[in-house]
C-alpha cells in the first residue's frame, strides 16, 4: 500500500478512494472564466483540479480563484521554480513540477522550502516529453525504465531533503510503455502515484487509449488518483473518468444497464433500443446518484437465451419481440406494453421509487 498525502482534504494514497482529477483549460489569468470552470467540474465530480501558472499574472488569479472554490486547487509548474513559491503564497493545495524542466537542485529546495510551510503535498510528474536528456541517452531513448528512474531519482531527491509530502506521475501517451513504466516504479518507491495516459489526444482515441491504459493499471492496483487526458471540453474527462472507475469495480453505478450483443433470433430493433434506454437513463442515474439511492441494474434484452437469467439479476428490465413488449422486475412480468412504450414505462416505474 501505498503513503497518504492530503490535498486539500482529499486523501491521495494509503487505501483511500482514487480520487478523480481534471485541468482547466481556460486562461488561468481570467479569474471570472476560470472560477466558472472549476465549478463546472466540481459540480461534474471532479475532487481535485489543476491549473496550469505560467506567469505571475496567473499566480495571483489562481490566489484569488482558490478563495472562490471549493474543490482543492493544484498549480502546475514547468521551467520557473519562483512560480511554485508564487502559487504556493497564493494558496495551492499542492504544486506539480516536472523534473525534466524545473532546474537545479536549489531551485528544487526553494520549492520544497515553500511547501513545507504549507505542508502541501509535490506531485512530481514526468512526461515523455520532456525527460530529462542525460537519461535518454543513458537508456537509448524514452523507455519505461527511463520514465520510472526519473520520478524515483527526483522523489529521492526530495526525501534526502527531509520532505514526504510526496505524488509521482510518470505519464507515456504509449499505453503499453506506460503500464510497463508503473510496473517498474511500483518497485522502487511506495509513493502515491498519480496515474493517466498524457496526450491521448481526441475523445474517440483518447478514451480508449484512456480506458485501456488506466483500467489496466487500476486492476493492477495501482493509482491513487487520476485523470484523464482528452482534446475537449475538460468536464468530458470526468465523466469519463468515473466510467472508468465504475467499470473496474471502484465505484458503484447508479444505473448499470445490461443487454444482450444481438443475433439472429433476435425480432426487434435491440440496437436501437438498447441505445435509447442508455440516452435516457443517464438523466435518471444522475438524479439517483444526486439523491444517494441505491444503485439499479437494468436489463435490455431481445431473445430466449440470455434474457431469463439476466431478467432475475436486473432490478428492472425489458424484453421485446413481434411487436410487444414486457416490462419486469427481478424475472418477474410487471406489465405487457407495445415496443414503442416499452422505455417509457421503464423510466416511468423506475421514478415511482423517488
Amino acid at each position: 500500500m501505498t503513503r497518504q498525502v492530503n490535498c486539500g482534504g482529499v486523501l491521495i494514497g494509503g487505501g483511500a478512494p482514487v480520487s478523480i482529477q481534471s485541468m482547466t483549460n481556460v486562461d488561468t489569468r481570467d479569474t471570472d472564466r476560470l472560477v466558472r470552470q472549476i465549478d463546472e467540474l466540481a459540480d461534474a465530480g471532479c475532487e481535485i483540479v489543476r491549473c496550469a501558472v505560467p506567469d505571475m499574472t496567473a499566480a495571483e488569479s489562481f490566489g484569488r480563484a482558490r478563495k472562490r472554490v471549493k474543490v482543492p486547487l493544484v498549480a502546475d509548474i514547468h521551467f520557473d521554480y519562483r512560480l511554485a513559491i508564487a502559487a504556493i503564497e497564493n494558496g495551492a493545495d499542492k504544486i506539480r513540477i516536472n523534473p525534466g524542466n524545473i532546474g537545479s537542485l536549489d531551485r528544487v529546495k526553494a520549492v520544497v522550502e515553500a511547501a513545507r510551510s504549507r505542508n502541501i503535498p509535490i506531485r512530481v510528474g514526468v512526461n515523455s516529453g520532456s525527460l530529462e536528456k542525460d537519461l535518454i541517452e543513458k537508456y537509448g531513448g524514452v523507455t519505461a525504465e527511463a520514465l520510472a528512474v526519473s520520478g524515483a531519482n527526483m522523489l529521492r531527491i526530495i526525501q534526502d531533503m527531509d520532505y514526504d509530502q510526496l505524488v509521482v506521475s510518470i505519464k507515456s501517451s504509449n499505453v503499453k510503455m506506460n503500464y510497463e513504466a508503473h510496473m517498474k516504479l511500483r518497485e522502487l518507491t511506495d509513493c502515491p502515484m498519480h496515474i493517466g495516459i498524457t496526450e491521448s489526444g481526441t475523445p474517440r482515441n483518447g478514451e480508449l487509449k484512456s480506458a485501456v491504459g488506466i483500467g489496466a493499471l487500476l486492476l493492477a492496483g495501482i493509482g491513487d488518483t487520476m485523470r484523464v487526458s482528452l482534446t475537449d471540453d475538460p468536464v468530458r474527462e470526468v465523466l469519463f473518468a468515473k466510467r472508468i472507475l465504475e467499470t473496474v469495480g471502484m465505484r458503484q453505478k447508479a444505473i448499470e444497464i445490461v443487454s444482450c450483443p444481438t443475433c439472429g433470433r433476435t425480432e426487434i430493433d435491440l440496437i436501437g433500443l438498447a441505445n435509447e434506454a442508455e440516452r435516457r437513463l443517464e438523466a435518471v442515474a444522475q438524479k439517483r446518484s444526486l439523491a444517494g439511492m441505491r444503485p439499479l441494474k437494468v436489463a435490455v434484452m431481445g431473445c430466449a437465451v440470455n434474457g431469463p437469467g439476466e431478467s432475475r439479476e436486473a432490478d428492472y428490465g425489458i424484453a421485446g419481440g413481434k411487436g410487444e413488449g414486457l416490462v419486469f422486475s427481478h424475472g418477474e412480468i410487471i406489465e405487457k406494453t407495445t415496443e414503442d412504450r416499452l422505455i417509457d414505462r421503464l423510466i416511468e416505474i423506475i421514478e415511482q421509487e423517488y
